[in-house]
C-alpha cells in the first residue's frame, strides 16, 4: 500500500449521549473520549446501540440528549456535510452508474475543489488502496474486497480527521475479511485519522483496536485496551462476550485471607481469589477461567486446583486442539492445547486429571 501524507486525527468526546425511540432506549448516557489518531472499536451484539452511536457521531441520527465534541467544539447542531467526517457503510453505498474514479472524486466535487486538485487527490487515493489501475471500471466489475477499498478511498480522499466504519467487513467472505484486517491496520498507520469501527466480531475488535468500547443494551459496559478486556473483564457479560472462557458458578461457603471458598454443583469445592475493588460475594460467585491455563493429564498434578475429569469430546482446529471435559454431572470445563503429538494422546471417554492455578480464576459476578 502506497503511503499518503499523514494527517493528524481529531480528539472526540461523547458526553451523556442518548437516543430514545418513544419509550425504547437505544443508547443511554454514553460517555466516551477518543484521542487523536486512535483506532477505537464499538463492539457488541445486535441491537446493543453501537451503530446508533456511530450514526449520531456522523450526523445521520439526531441524539435525544447529550453532546458530541470534536477537538473541543460541539458538532451536535452541524449537518452531515459540515462535520468533515469520512464514512464507510456496511454495503459500501457506491454509485453503480459512476466509475471508480468518479465515485472517489464525488466528495471533492461536492466541496467545490478544482479539477487539478481533484485529479491529483483521486490518483493518490486510489494508489493508497492499490486500485490505481482500475479507475475506469464500474463497481459491479469489482470484487467485494475491491469495492470496499473504493469506499475507503472515497471516505479518505478529502482527508477527514475522523473516519467512521460501520461493519465494513460484514459482507466479505472469511478469507477477504482476514486480508482486509491487515489493509485497515496499515491504512490507519498511513493516514493517522481517528477511526471508529463498528463490529459484532470480537476477533476484529481485538486485532485492530487501540481501545474497545463494549456495548450492551444501549450502554457501554467496559472501555479499555483489548488486553484489559480479555484478561480483566469487569462483568460476566464481557467475560462471556470477549474470547472463550469457562464460567464456574457456585455457592459461597466463606471468605477469608485465602480468598473465596466456593462449592460448585455435585459438591466440588475450591478456593478462588477475591478481586480488588469488588465487594466480597455473600451468597454466590461466578469466576472466569480462560481455556489456555487449563492443563490435562500428568501436568495437572502440579496445579493448585486439580480435579478428575472425563474427556467428552475434542476438536482439531489447526494448530490447536480444544477439549470438552466433564468434572461433575452438570459441570463442563473447556481447554485448549497446542496440536502436538502429546496433545493427541487423550481419547474420548478417558478419565484424566484437569488442573489450573487459583490466580487463573477471575471473579466476574457476585451476590
Amino acid at each position: 500500500m502506497v503511503n499518503i501524507p499523514r494527517k493528524r486525527g481529531a480528539d472526540i468526546e461523547l458526553q451523556n449521549l442518548s437516543k430514545f425511540y418513544g419509550n425504547l432506549s437505544a443508547v443511554e448516557n454514553v460517555n466516551l473520549s477518543f484521542n487523536a489518531g486512535e483506532f477505537v472499536t464499538f463492539l457488541g451484539p445486535s441491537g446493543s446501540g453501537k451503530s446508533t452511536t456511530l450514526m449520531m457521531i456522523a450526523g445521520f441520527t439526531v441524539p435525544s440528549s447529550g453532546e458530541i465534541k470534536v477537538n473541543g467544539s460541539s458538532i451536535i447542531q452541524q449537518p452531515v456535510h459540515k462535520r468533515n467526517i469520512g464514512m464507510v457503510f456496511q454495503n459500501y453505498a457506491l454509485f453503480p452508474h459512476l466509475s471508480v474514479a468518479q465515485n472517489v472524486s464525488f466528495p471533492l466535487e461536492m466541496r467545490g475543489r478544482g479539477r487539478s486538485e481533484i485529479a491529483e487527490r483521486v490518483k493518490r487515493g486510489l494508489a493508497s488502496v492499490r486500485l490505481d489501475q482500475l479507475g475506469d471500471r464500474r463497481p459491479a466489475q469489482l470484487s467485494g474486497g475491491q469495492q470496499q477499498r473504493v469506499a475507503l478511498a472515497r471516505a479518505l480522499v478529502f482527508e477527514p480527521p475522523v473516519l467512521l466504519l460501520d461493519e465494513p467487513l460484514g459482507a466479505l467472505d472469511a478469507k477477504l475479511r482476514e486480508e482486509m484486517k491487515f489493509e485497515l491496520k496499515q491504512l490507519h498507520q498511513n493516514v493517522g485519522a481517528t477511526i471508529i469501527f463498528v463490529t459484532h466480531d470480537q476477533e476484529e475488535a481485538l486485532t485492530l483496536s487501540d481501545r474497545v468500547a463494549v456495548f450492551n443494551r444501549g450502554k457501554v459496559v467496559q472501555y479499555g485496551t483489548p488486553e484489559a478486556l480479555y484478561n480483566s473483564p469487569e462483568s460476566r457479560f464481557v467475560a462471556e462476550f470477549i474470547g472463550e472462557s469457562n464460567l464456574l458458578q457456585g455457592t459461597v461457603l466463606e471468605t477469608n485471607a485465602d480468598g473465596c471458598r466456593l462449592r460448585l454443583a455435585d459438591g466440588i469445592e475450591l478456593t478462588a481469589p477475591l478481586r480488588s475493588g469488588w465487594s466480597e460475594p455473600k451468597k454466590s460467585a461466578t469466576y472466569m477461567l480462560r481455556l489456555e491455563p487449563v492443563v490435562l493429564g500428568a501436568a495437572a498434578a502440579s496445579k493448585e486446583v486439580c480435579i478428575e475429569a472425563r474427556l467428552e469430546e475434542f476438536l482439531f482446529v489447526g494448530n490447536a486442539i480444544k477439549y470438552l471435559l466433564r468434572i461433575g454431572a452438570d459441570i463442563f470445563i473447556k481447554a485448549r492445547a497446542h496440536a502436538t503429538g502429546k496433545s493427541q494422546d487423550f481419547r474420548t471417554g478417558d478419565t484424566l486429571k484437569v488442573g489450573w492455578n487459583r490466580e487463573d480464576m477471575l471473579l466476574v459476578d457476585s451476590q
